[in-house]
C-alpha cells in the first residue's frame, strides 16, 4: 500500500499541472518566482526604452506576423522586433540564467509562445542537423505546446507548471506575465530542475 501511495505521488508530480497559489511553492520555487519578477522588470524597462527612443513602435513590438526563416528545422521565424530583442534581452536573460545551476533556461515569449531571443547557450549557430539544432539553437521558435501556451497567455501573477520537455527532461516552468503599456505581451519563463 505504501508503494502504491509513492507511485501515485510520483505520477501527480510528473503530470503537468498549473499552480497559482504562492503557499504551494517550495523555497526554491519562491526564489525562482522572485528572479522571474526581477527579470520581467528589466525586460520591460528595455522595451520601454526602445519604444520611447523611437527605435521600436508598439505595433512592431506586438507583431505576430511570423516570417518563416527558410531551411530551418524545427521551423524558426522572424518578427519586426526580434533583432532588437537579441541585443537588449539576451544579456538580461543570460545574467538571470547564471543565478543557479538548477536553472535550465530563462526566456521571454509573446502571447502565442513565440520566443524571439533565447539564452546564449541555446542560440548556437545552426548546423543543418535538426537533432542537434533542436537542442542547441532553440531561439526564434514558436512554443505553442500546452505548457508553452499556458505560460504565454497566463495573466495571473505567476504560473508554475511541471512537465516533460521535448528533450526528455522533467522540468518546472515558472512564468510571470509581461505587460507593455497596459497590454499583455507575453511572459518571462524560467525552466528549472528541483535538484
Amino acid at each position: 500500500m505504501k508503494l502504491l501511495r509513492w507511485y501515485l505521488l510520483l505520477i501527480l508530480l510528473l503530470l503537468p499541472g498549473p499552480l497559482f497559489a504562492a503557499d504551494q511553492l517550495s523555497r526554491f520555487d519562491q526564489q525562482v518566482k522572485q528572479w522571474a519578477m526581477e527579470c520581467r522588470q528589466q525586460v520591460v524597462e528595455q522595451f520601454e526604452l526602445l519604444l520611447t527612443s523611437g527605435r521600436l513602435s508598439v505595433p512592431q513590438l506586438f507583431d505576430t506576423f511570423y516570417i518563416p526563416i527558410p531551411g530551418t528545422d524545427p521551423q524558426k521565424f522572424r518578427t519586426q522586433y526580434d533583432n532588437l530583442s537579441d541585443g537588449v534581452v539576451q544579456p538580461i536573460i543570460d545574467k538571470f540564467l547564471k543565478r543557479d545551476k538548477r536553472l535550465v533556461f530563462v526566456v521571454i515569449v509573446d502571447r502565442n509562445g513565440y520566443l524571439p531571443t533565447h539564452n546564449s547557450r541555446f542560440s548556437r549557430p545552426l548546423t543543418g542537423n535538426s537533432a542537434v539544432d533542436a537542442k542547441a539553437n532553440r531561439t526564434k521558435r514558436i512554443f505553442n505546446d500546452r505548457t508553452g501556451l499556458a505560460a504565454a497567455r497566463n495573466q495571473k501573477p505567476f504560473l508554475l507548471q511541471r512537465y516533460s520537455r521535448d528533450t526528455g527532461e522533467v522540468m518546472s516552468d515558472l512564468s510571470v506575465p509581461i505587460f507593455i503599456q497596459n497590454r499583455h505581451w507575453g511572459a518571462v519563463r524560467i525552466g528549472y530542475k528541483q535538484k
